[in-house]
This record gives C-alpha cells, structure tokens and sequence, in this order.
C-alpha cells in the first residue's frame, strides 16, 4: 500500500490533537457508492478502512455503510464500533470488524441507485450519537445521485463541526465532452456542506499529499 496514502488518512484522523480534553473522541463515517465502476474499486475504500483500524483508538467510532436506493436506513451500515479500552478487546474488534468489510467486498452486487443525501444524514445521526468531538464523514463516490421515483433529496444538513472528504470523485462519460457537468456536481455537493456549516475536501488523487494541511 502506498505510503502516501496511509499517511494521509492517518493524519487526517489524528489532526487536531488539541481537541477538547474532557471528550477525546473521534468519529469516522465511510459511505461506499456501489453502483456502476465504484463497486468494482472497492478494494481502494479496504485499504482506507484498514487505515483508519490501525490508527484509531479506545473511546473512538467507526461505521462503513453502503450507499444504495435507500440510504437513510441502519440496514446500509456494514459495520460499526466503539473502541473498547482493553487493549485485547480492540484488536479483536479491529480484527471482526476488518473481516466483516472484506465479506462485503467480496459479496457485493451493484446498487441500481445512489441515495447520498440519505447517506449523509444516516453518517450525521450515527456520528451526533457517538459523542466524537471530531466527526468526519469521507464519500467515496461518483457523486452522482440517481433516486427512486419518490425520493427525496432536498434535505438541509446541520453539519457544523463535521469535515466531509469526497474521495475519488471520476469524471463521468458524458462529462469528457462537458467537462463543466463534472465541477457543477462537486460544487453542487460542496455548496451543500458548507451552507450546512460543514467543512469540505475534494480528495481526488489519493496518494496526494494536499490535503495533509488539515485545520
């Protein structure tokens, strides 16, 4: 795995160690878009998963859920923990909760639709209910959202507090030709984030070093 990248999101985890000293605690929350090419690369989003196990620690929340028809629904989250205080009892965690991920890896089928605006506010309630001081939620999709008829997406986020990274963001087919479909939708979702008082990264490449200045 390349050192970059494991640098990256260990530091993107471990920013901020003068956080507030009575609530220690961080957050993490992966969404993963298994429509279309993203369910083909999800063994890039193990290697970030297996990041963040080596680096987070006792009191911290963790949660990977997949992004699919429905996504404002515990159903979609694959795995989730606290980390307990016993140093045995971590690991075992780290170790199921590792195995757990790589099953659904190796068993998924493609979604036919991408609910991300369900998978931000499922990633918000799970992360407010942790008690994380630092609460960060990385995307790693298209982000290109396709709903059932029916669904809604219009939802406004309460986000302050929140960091929000959009890893791996491909440019579409038909964005080749209109390479303006392809900002519009990331400033679409940004403009989202950030009226919702969030902080938002785009994280294109992700063996790039440009997002290691974190505030």
């Amino acid at each position: 795995m390349n050192r970059n990248l494991i640098a990256l999101f260990a530091l993107l985890v471990l920013v901020g160690c003068g956080r507030a000293a009575d609530n220690p605690y961080r957050g993490v929350y992966l969404l993963l878009d298994t429509s279309g090419i993203h369910s083909g690369e999800l063994e890039k989003a193990q290697q970030i998963v297996n990041s963040y196990l080596a680096v987070l620690k006792a009191g911290d929340s963790f949660a990977v859920a997949r992004i699919d028809s429905g996504s404002l629904s515990e159903k979609d989250i694959i795995a989730q923990v606290t980390f307990d205080g016993r140093p045995s009892h971590m690991n075992a965690q780290k170790r199921e909760f590792a195995n757990v991920v790589d099953r659904f890896v190796g068993s998924v089928e493609s979604a036919e639709y991408t609910d991300i605006s369900g998978g931000l506010l499922q990633a918000m309630v799970f992360l407010r209910a942790t008690g994380a001081v630092q609460k960060y939620i990385l995307i790693y999709s298209d982000l290109r959202e396709e709903l059932p008829e029916g669904y809604k997406s219009d939802f406004s986020y309460e986000l302050d507090g929140f960091q929000v990274f959009a890893l791996n963001v491909t440019q579409l087919r038909e964005e080749n030709i209109d390479p303006s479909l392809y900002s519009g939708r990331l400033n679409d979702w940004q403009t989202k984030v950030e009226q919702g008082g969030g902080q938002w990264q785009a994280v294109n490449d992700l063996d790039s070093t440009e997002v290691l200045a974190l505030d």
